[in-house]
């Protein structure tokens, strides 16, 4: 490193002056050419000298210094590279460090590199700032621990755009309106250069055609040439004012994507997950990066393979070594720039560990990340094969990031609890063995930049959720902080923000610790999904309960992302064989999450009548803890429902039911208290409202995002619940719903098959092997499915055109091979879709399992149906690699009752109790 220590005090020529009668004058020296962020944090230190009464001046060394206070800046001038750093899950290297040291009349602030002198400088500013003065005798030295730390804005919507499907939105200023606020975007800065975050991520599904245009393909614009210029202007101004700061910005986009234009033109789909790839394909993706590494030279790229791309397959690694990879070449090649900017990849629906080591030897500026508690926050002691992959991904000997992503299960509420973010940064570094932090909005990712409260003016999420961004951000920097200090810390910043003494301010923190870890415990613990497809804080269905593997389950929730313990079923079935429970229980947290509540609301009301500052925020801070309290209490009585159901199961005692009935109630009860304290406050549960959003209802048209919308339908479940007690009792059985088999609707098939079979028993369902349909569900019996070489399915995937007259569904089996929780899948049947990985898994509406447990042929696993809906017209779907079944096409309009045929369980099937 070469310092550069600035000593030349002999000729100093002055750029600026602050005049104060009250304190004595003081210069800050910096050189002639300092970087920008090394001016700007010597400008905020300036400012806050000035605010304190020094009369300051920034010099440049040409000019003779008079007597007084100096201030010196010094930094390297050699850049070290971030990867630099990556040899084990500490900054080692120093980047971003400085120190800070004063003797009499001398104030001398090093940084290892310009972002070190920036956040030494914001250092001092923030002492001067407490203290009112200039500190005397300090000696401090500090570095980051994680080397990249930065936050995402989605330039996304609550709903699609009209003609589009999922992350599909173009930069316009009828779409996005605050992305074109230039205030707006230097308050969120200084926000987080205040809290030393050092990049920030854009995520868009493809922002190229809104930001460059390329002479093969000009048609591929998706903007008005008006529109075209503003996202220059933005763009340029956006990463000038980052680069000030210390900051990279980094543009996410997902793969294979396309321009609707450009897809349009070539009469393509702009997303198709299961489609090869061509050489238009790499090409216009190719060029499209080329365009924007050209022009926007000091922008990263974050990468997703998968969702709209087959992830498991070579495509992953061939879309990015021989496209994305050489584009970025193109455009350094292009600007004659041989510094690379970094390419993060995202390990999601993708091998990632063979990517890189395919990547690893074509460019060297490369990073990998991975969510860290899936798409929401569960616990800070994550274990199993996700955190094998973090650990794999650390040690290859480049930065690894943490996504702390989407927070599906704490929207829309308040959510700041120090301990469990600073425990979580703990499992990052100790766990996972990772280095950097990506983190999302606390909540409301899809409405940025507002948060989900009802106000007369909407409030902006940056102010709502401040603490949220200081509280990951102070652990990423340093997490090693002993508990006291962090309590006093925090009090202190609680009590400033509502005017509180010292004590009160405490009791806030420790409202926030309590309801911090409601929302962890319920989702990890009872949930379906760590995903987007479920809103939590909206409850769930018995159903969900008592038969999660109906709802698809995310299994990687119980194994990874949750500590050692018991699924609702798991624990029922093992009270039935009087068996040792394992680790956390469903009973466990039930209770505990209700003692959380009553303790976050005791802890906030201890504050309530001390509070002189920010009241109105106040007020709807505690308005959250009283929301926190019923949502457990609804879930845990809910939750002993469940447990008193699955017992009767077992048992077949009637008495056991009837158990179950005033936990019901209660639960309900406790939901319509929430629905009071919601109506008033907040414009919605969900910022996604979108078709995938199904649990605890599917989300259509964007209904059921409000407790008053769900209300109803737990209502509802109550009383057929009891009716269906009432029956048994009775030895009155409830009368069986009746089945009506579909009817085989007309289509034109375009593309091959080897023939079709009537679903009935002892038909062959593949042309190349012998296994026969044992049994079928009845409302399946008759129709015409279409027969496949099962080992062509397994090799290519299935392709089906046709054309429809009418709106038709097309019904798609899928083989539900059960794998243990740590097991991969069998690449030997199709996966079915998956909102968890692929976004674009409800396109057709297909996500749902319609009826499970539908067919069974030979001694192949079960077979669950899942329902693509097409309107009238030519279509081509292209399913999955892996034996699947193309069962016929049916009116569009038939109405498919949701439910579990139960051809393949021995166990008991109670679902009908509730429906």
């Amino acid at each position: 490193m070469v310092p550069i220590f600035l000593l030349l005090l002999a000729s100093c020529r002055p750029i600026a002056l602050t005049t104060s009668p009250e304190k004595e004058a003081l210069v800050i020296v910096l050189p002639e050419k300092a970087p920008v962020r090394v001016a700007f944090g010597a400008n905020k230190l300036k400012e806050a000298l000035a605010n304190a009464g020094y009369l300051v001046a920034i010099v440049t060394p040409d000019k003779p210094l008079k007597k007084g206070w100096k201030i010196l800046v010094a930094y390297s001038n050699e850049a070290t590279p971030v990867n630099a750093a990556a040899t084990n899950n500490f900054n080692v290297s120093g980047k971003e460090g400085f120190t800070i040291t004063s003797t009499e009349n001398l104030l001398t602030i090093k940084g290892a590199d310009a972002s070190g002198a920036l956040y030494g400088c914001l250092e001092v500013a923030a002492q001067v700032k407490n203290s009112g003065k200039l500190p005397a005798n300090l000696q401090l030295s500090d570095q980051p621990q994680m080397v990249l730390r930065g936050t995402a804005i989605g330039l996304q919507k609550p709903y699609y755009l009209p003609g589009r499907t999922v992350y599909e939105y173009p930069y316009t200023p009828e779409t996005f309106p605050w992305f074109y606020d230039k205030a707006l975007w230097v308050k969120y800065l200084d926000m987080l250069v205040e809290n030393r975050y050092n990049s920030l991520y854009l995520w868009n599904g493809h922002p190229f055609a809104s930001l460059v245009k390329l002479p093969d393909y000009p048609y591929a614009v998706e903007v008005d040439e008006a529109t075209f210029a503003k996202n220059e202007e933005m763009f340029r101004f956006l990463t000038e004012e980052a680069d000030k700061r210390g900051i990279w910005v980094i543009q996410m986009f997902y793969n294979i994507i396309l321009s609707q234009p450009f897809a349009e033109k070539h009469n393509l789909k702009t997303q198709d997950r299961n489609r090869p790839i061509t050489h238009l394909l790499s090409d216009y993706t190719r060029k499209s990066i080329a365009a924007f590494v050209e022009k926007y030279p000091n922008v990263g790229l974050l990468i997703t393979l998968g969702e709209a791309m087959e992830g498991t397959g070579p495509d992953d690694v061939e879309w990015f070594t021989k496209t994305i990879i050489p584009g970025v070449q193109d455009g350094l090649k292009a600007r004659g720039q041989t510094v690379e900017p970094p390419i993060v990849l995202r390990a999601h629906d993708t091998d990632a560990p063979r990517v890189m080591k395919a990547a690893m030897p074509i460019y060297k500026n490369l990073y990998t990340m991975a969510k860290y508690n899936g798409e929401a926050l569960t616990t800070y002691t994550p274990r199993g094969k996700w955190a094998e992959l973090h650990r794999s991904l650390s040690r290859i000997g480049t930065v690894h990031l943490q996504n702390v992503h989407i927070l599906a299960n704490l929207e829309p509420f308040r959510y700041s609890s120090p301990d469990f973010i600073q425990k979580s940064v703990k499992a990052m570094h100790e766990v996972y063995e990772s280095n950097g932090l990506h983190l999302f909005p606390q909540a409301s990712y899809w409405d940025w930049p507002f948060s989900a409260d009802k106000t007369p003016v909407r409030l902006l999420q940056i102010n709502r959720d401040g603490m949220w961004y200081k509280a990951w951000a102070r652990y990423a920097w340093n997490y090693k902080r002993s508990r006291t200090e962090e309590v006093t810390y925090w009090s202190n910043l609680l009590a400033e923000e509502f005017g509180l003494p010292t004590d009160k301010g405490a009791a806030v923190l420790e409202a926030q610790e309590q309801a911090g870890e409601i929302s962890p415990k319920i989702l990890r613990r009872f949930g379906i999904t760590d995903g987007n497809r479920q809103t939590m804080t909206l409850g769930m269905l018995m159903t969900q309960f008592i038969n999660p593997f109906r709802y698809r389950v995310f299994t990687l929730l119980y194994e990874s992302e949750a500590p050692e313990g018991e699924m609702i079923i798991q624990y029922a079935e093992k009270e039935s064989k009087k068996e040792k429970h394992l680790g956390e229980t469903p009973l466990q947290v039930a209770e505990e999450i209700v003692v959380h509540g009553q303790q976050a609301v005791a802890a906030i009301e201890k504050a309530a009548g001390a509070v002189t500052k920010n009241k109105n925020e106040f007020n709807r801070l505690r308005n959250d803890m009283y929301c926190y309290n019923a949502m457990a209490r609804h879930y845990s009585e809910k939750v002993k429902a469940a447990i008193a159901v699955l017992r009767y199961k077992y048992s077949e005692d009637i008495t056991d039911l009837e158990k179950a009935v005033p936990h019901l109630e209660n639960s309900v009860q406790h939901y319509r208290e929430f629905v009071n304290l919601t109506k008033d406050t907040y414009l919605y549960a969900n910022s996604m409202q979108t078709p995938q959003r199904k649990i605890p209802v599917p989300a259509v048209d964007g209904t059921f995002k409000t407790w008053a919308e769900v209300l109803p339908v737990f209502e509802k479940e109550l009383d057929t619940f009891k009716q269906r007690i009432d029956s048994l009792k009775s030895s009155v059985k409830a009368t069986p719903v009746k089945i009506i088999p579909f009817k085989n609707a007309p289509v034109t098939l375009h593309s091959q098959t080897k023939g079709v079979y009537s679903l009935s028993q002892e038909q062959p369902i593949f042309a190349d092997t012998t296994v026969l349909i044992q049994v079928v569900a009845p409302e399946l019996r008759g129709l015409k499915g279409f027969k496949y070489s099962k080992a062509e399915q397994v090799a290519k995937g299935t392709t089906i055109r046709f054309t429809a007259r009418q709106p038709v569904k097309l019904l798609v089996g899928y083989f539900n091979k059960q794998a243990g929780f740590s097991a991969d899948p069998d690449p030997n049947f199709a996966k079915a879709p998956e909102l968890e990985t692929d976004a674009s898994a409800s396109d057709y509406g297909q996500s749902e399992i319609k009826i499970s447990n539908a067919l069974v042929a030979g001694n192949l696993p079960p077979v669950n149906i899942h329902a693509y809906a097409f309107k009238a017209g030519t279509h081509t779907l292209n399913l999955p690699k892996g034996a699947l079944l193309l069962l016929g096409f049916i009116d569009g309009t038939q109405e498919i009752r949701m439910r579990d045929a139960g051809l393949a369980v021995s166990a008991k099937n109670i679902d009908w109790l509730f429906e």
